[in-house]
């Protein structure tokens, strides 16, 4: 089984990374077939589910195939399309990538509508039907386990966001000379150090000061961050079944003065999805951050915990 996986967060579920079956890849030899795996359900979802699905980019009908008491929504396709080269070729191109990565996603999302499911990564694949049936049916206990925990659950991305002092997002000479002693200031702006060329009385105490206040501001910020985070963390978990922390982001450009303090995804009861966007705006204001809320989305990031 090829199993690519890397954060789901941000929305696209879909995961990439890298991986091989140990038997080795599907055959890539002209018109040689492969069988890519969506997700695993049960029950078996109705043909009123996978009818009109397209699945991937040049594949067959969507289908499914029976692995014991499971079934699987899979997908024939060209193998060559997912040999290595070709594939890390496709790694490489953010918009085929995500291309892919979207046409996976509607898949697993069309067919969660309609039954329990568990989702499985991006180019999940077997050589054939028979392997896929057999590989499938070896972990039917941890795929009944995941199906009975996300079972009317979906996941919630929560990310939280602080206000960045404008002296740390200032762009230009001007706040770097800040943190300069007077005559490096000087030097800086082109003008004299004084008239002896040398720093006036006291200048370099003043400049360690000045550093250290810099400093302890730094560190009263990422306490207050922390606290921050830990509050809201705290408020989702009570209304979630689990979360998980993710990997925050920094700015996607230098005039973005917000920063990211917190990126964690929940996997909520849909009877309390209601509750969330009341939630945000209560921690919001009992906070004073950002809070940004994503979902439903089908549980991606609860699937490999079991």
């Amino acid at each position: 089984m090829t199993r690519w996986s890397t954060d789901p967060s941000d929305g696209d579920r879909a995961a990439t990374g890298t991986g091989r079956e140990p038997e080795g890849e599907p055959g890539t030899a002209a018109g040689s077939d492969a069988v890519y795996v969506f997700a695993v359900c049960l029950p078996a979802p109705g043909t009123a589910v996978t009818a009109g699905l397209t699945g991937l980019p040049g594949g067959q009908d969507v289908r499914t195939l029976r692995a014991g008491e499971l079934t699987a929504v899979v997908q024939t396709v060209c193998a060559a399309d997912f040999a290595e080269e070709a594939w890390q070729a496709r790694l490489s191109d953010r918009d085929e990538l995500e291309r892919y990565a979207r046409a996976h996603h509607r898949t697993v999302s069309a067919v969660a509508a309609g039954c329990p499911t568990v989702p499985l990564p991006l180019a999940t694949l077997y050589h054939d039907d028979e392997r896929a049936r057999s590989a499938l049916g070896e972990q039917a206990a941890r795929f009944r386990t995941v199906l009975e925990r996300t079972a009317d659950h979906a996941e919630w991305g929560v990310k939280v966001y602080s206000e960045a002092p404008a002296a740390e997002t200032a762009s230009g000479d001007d706040a770097s000379r800040s943190a300069l002693p007077a005559p490096a200031a000087d030097r800086a702006a082109g003008g004299p150090a004084g008239r002896s060329g040398r720093p006036a009385p006291g200048a370099g105490l003043a400049y360690l000061e000045r550093k250290r206040g810099m400093q302890a501001r730094r560190e009263q910020r990422q306490s207050e961050a922390l606290r921050v985070a830990e509050t809201v963390d705290a408020g989702f978990l009570e209304v979630a079944a689990a979360g998980r922390r993710l990997r925050t982001h920094a700015p996607e450009s230098a005039r973005d003065r917000r920063v990211q303090i917190l990126n964690a995804t929940y996997l909520v009861p849909r009877h309390r999805a209601g509750e969330l966007a009341a939630l945000a705006g209560t921690l919001g204001r009992r906070t004073g951050a950002r809070i940004e809320l994503s979902g439903p989305w089908v549980p991606y990031s609860f699937v490999g915990e079991v």
